[in-house]
């Protein structure tokens, strides 16, 4: 039809969009129209929760990282992921206090401190995830999709049992060592130093990770793996060692974020792991699971949306309806563009 109007002269007749498509495009506007009027009413407040949110964000993105990368690899959604960063930040208080002395008021002597704390955390969180992958998942490789997957959910369970027997039901008080005092003051918005070693530590990661990925010989193996396994193990290169790899990579990232999180709220408890982990999935989904960037900018997306409902005063539902928000975000990504933000709709195989 389109082929005949267009022979006989006649413009083409656009394609009539769906109620889908038109129920997304309500959502927005109804969000930027919301956004918009809080900006109007009260832009201090709005640009302080802005910058929260942007903090809030990075530490959701290198959580996120470690699972785009498992399921980038292995088409494996690791939910035991969170609780390995809920230990990373039991072993941030841990190292930091009962090895390293550290508490509050030490001025510059935090800084060596803090990074030999990430050193060992990232390494720690790193052999932690390379050996779940070796025991136990490692040997359901050819089995049914569902078998890992409720594997997964089980050790998940496991290292939440063993942050309650090792740390109890409490939080776990971390000293507050970040400096409060204010980076820049415009407007009447303050940004502490708090915040923004966050993005400080966060940033120099994800670069780091980036080039791995991009760059060297073991970043190919891992992109050759995730494409082929078979091909990938044809052309010399060792699929288990690549894969325990990239699951060491993963907790190492799980392990940053555990630090950061615990220095930065300064309380870690046994359960956080399971909630911040489905949000931190739910931010790679967003951005497109699989995608380093996507998750990135999923989780920095999300982190803003929490910070938005929280922070704004404007007919913001309260943070009693965030987690509702996050997976209502994850259900409609899910309808409406599955591949998610930044990722490539591909045809299932036969």
């Amino acid at each position: 039809m389109a082929a005949e109007a267009t022979a006989a002269g006649l413009p083409e007749r656009l394609p009539r969009p769906s109620p889908t498509t038109l129920f997304g495009l309500v959502l927005v506007v109804l969000l930027v129209v919301w956004l918009a009027v809080n900006l109007v009413k009260t832009p201090g407040d709005f640009f302080d929760v802005l910058l929260i949110g942007l903090t809030t964000g990075c530490v959701y993105a290198l959580v996120a990282l470690g699972y785009t990368l498992v399921y980038g690899i292995l088409e494996l959604i690791n939910f035991a992921h969170g609780d390995v960063f809920m230990l990373g930040g039991m072993f941030t208080i841990t190292f930091s206090t009962s090895f390293f002395g550290l508490h509050q008021g030490q001025g510059f002597a935090i800084v060596p401190i803090v990074f030999a704390t990430l050193v060992l955390v990232m390494l720690a969180c790193g052999l932690l995830n390379a050996a779940i992958e070796r025991v136990a998942y490692r040997p359901l490789r050819s089995a049914p999709r569902l078998a890992p997957l409720i594997t997964a959910i089980g050790v998940s369970f496991i290292i939440e049992d063993v942050g309650l027997a090792w740390k109890g039901p409490n939080y776990v008080p971390a000293p507050d060592i970040f400096p409060h005092t204010n980076v820049f003051s415009v407007g009447g918005v303050d940004y502490g130093w708090n915040k923004l070693i966050v993005i400080l530590i966060t940033v120099p990661v994800l670069l780091l990770l980036l080039w791995l990925v991009q760059r060297t010989r073991q970043g190919k193996a891992m992109r050759a793996t995730a494409q082929d396994m078979d091909a990938s193990a044809m052309m010399g290169i060792n699929v288990n060692r690549t894969i325990s790899f990239t699951f060491l990579i993963a907790g190492a990232l799980a392990g940053a974020a555990g630090v950061l999180y615990a220095l930065y709220v300064t309380t870690v408890r046994f359960d956080q792991g399971f909630q911040l982990g489905l949000i931190a999935f739910t931010a790679a989904v967003f951005g497109g699971i699989g995608n380093l960037p996507g998750a990135v900018l999923g989780a920095l997306l999300i982190g803003l949306i929490q910070a938005f409902n929280e922070g704004l005063n404007w007919h913001a539902p309260g943070s009693d309806w965030t987690e509702s928000i996050v997976f209502s975000i994850l259900i409609l990504i899910l309808v409406f563009r599955p591949e998610g933000l930044l990722g490539e709709r591909t045809p299932e195989g036969g």
